[in-house]
């Protein structure tokens, strides 16, 4: 969430910015409406309980002076003066409700050096990584190959379920187990993380924390029931708000915290696309990075957190690249964002497979998440970032078919053999 004061003092760069996001700046027209408004009550109410002082002291002296009727119709024009004030201070406290509301509907502001633009066309490469393969066969993509495999069955997940649902087999289960506790071990032995395991439901607070509410509440898993539970979408929900509601002291920070967990989201506005296969399902599972940070560290950590992402695939020696997001492009909550982009070569092209942001105070604000500094200071809200480190189903696909051979199986990278008993290459039947 943005802060008040910084929108009310900087309405027009807000306005600017916003419209780089395509974002409808009305929304910001009322805001200066209603904060105008706000401003001329405030100021005839203070005018009131001026003239109510002095109307006090005037009737304390026609009590001295025994000018008991004088008094009496005093203390009834004072009266009235209480009634409009209460008044005004009720259409303040109205007026000041519809600001927040608006407010809570802003996205971030974006980093001043995140490219301007209406879309993906104006993502900006930063940095590739490997080689992409080329193979003297035809390519499968991880569908064919995973069925053939005997390791991949949408039929059977579609019955039991329904669309967007997969079940992944034998050796290839065993290869999304040993993917998920290859990448804890990388970012807790490696990059330091502390590996957590949050609940899977979280309470609409903790959506609010990290701007999925009220946004995107259609595209949220919802327990039907009074306490208004919903699946995570992401860990970086319940890990975000971990520290939620608290002051920490800023020789804690930073904190990093990663965690495997499925995910559940409805999709809903994307229905046609990425329909077949394992890129855009209602569960999958990531394992997620997440930092607190002082802000003056949070640019650097940022860097850092992409780079830990892009570490795991490196390892696994998957072709990558990774980009910087264009403002019309960014998620609701991030002030900067990198995409990395795996390469798939049933597609010929890079899909994501991890989005890194740094969201600033964005987030921290709307979770009351602050620190302070020695001496006493005033409590400051910290910077959160998020990044997954990676989705496991879009890796597992992206080792399926990377890795596919023409006999049909498929080699295991060197880093995730032990993780697999020491088996090479996954073929029918094993």
């Amino acid at each position: 969430m943005l802060d008040i004061n910084f929108v009310r003092e900087n309405l027009a760069e807000v306005k600017l910015v916003l419209e780089s996001r395509n974002f409808p700046i009305d929304a910001l027209d009322r805001f200066s409406e209603l904060d105008i408004e706000r401003r001329k009550l405030i100021s005839e109410s203070d005018s009131i309980n001026q003239q109510r002082n002095s109307a006090s002291k005037e009737i304390g002296e026609l009590m001295k002076s025994g000018k008991r009727d004088e008094a009496e119709s005093k203390k009834a024009e004072v009266a009235g003066l209480k009634d409009r004030q209460s008044e005004l201070d009720q259409k303040r406290e109205v007026a000041e409700a519809a600001m927040r509301d608006l407010l809570v509907g802003l996205p971030n502001i974006p980093a001043a050096d995140v490219p301007v633009g209406a879309d993906e066309s104006a993502n900006v490469e930063i940095r590739k990584w490997g080689e992409v393969p080329s193979f003297d066969f035809e390519v499968k993509d991880h569908v064919d190959l995973g069925e053939s495999l005997g390791i991949l069955d949408f039929e059977r997940a579609t019955k039991i379920t329904g669309s967007r649902f997969a079940i992944i087999n034998g050796a290839g289960a065993r290869l999304s187990r040993a993917l998920v506790n290859f990448m804890l071990d990388v970012h807790t032995r490696e990059h330091g993380y502390t590996e957590t395991m949050p609940p899977f439901m979280v309470n609409r607070t903790s959506l609010f924390g990290t701007n999925q509410l009220p946004k995107f509440e259609e595209d949220l898993f919802h327990i039907k029931d009074e306490r208004g539970f919903a699946l995570i979408p992401t860990a970086e929900v319940p890990v975000t708000n971990y520290h939620a509601e608290e002051i920490l002291d800023a020789s804690e920070l930073p904190k990093y915290f990663t965690a495997y967990t499925p995910c559940f989201r409805s999709e809903a506005g994307s229905y046609g696309r990425d329909t077949r296969g394992l890129i855009r399902q209602h569960q999958f599972e990531k394992v997620e990075l997440v930092k607190v940070c002082l802000p003056e560290e949070s640019e650097n950590e940022h860097e850092k957190l992409t780079q830990n992402a892009e570490r795991i695939l490196q390892l696994l020696k998957l072709p990558y690249r990774t980009v910087v997001l264009s403002t019309g492009d960014m998620g609701f909550g991030a002030r900067k964002t990198y995409d990395i982009e795996v390469w798939v070569p049933s597609q010929d092209t890079y899909r994501e497979i991890s989005s890194c942001s740094n969201c600033g105070d964005f987030q921290a604000r709307r979770m009351n998440l602050r620190f302070r500094r020695a001496g006493g200071a005033k409590p400051e809200f910290a910077h959160t970032l998020n990044g997954s480190g990676l989705a496991v189903g879009r890796t597992w696909l992206a080792v399926i078919e990377n890795y596919q051979q023409a006999d049909g199986s498929v080699v295991i990278p060197e880093v995730l053999r032990p993780y697999m008993h020491g088996a090479e290459r996954i073929a029918a039947n094993s």
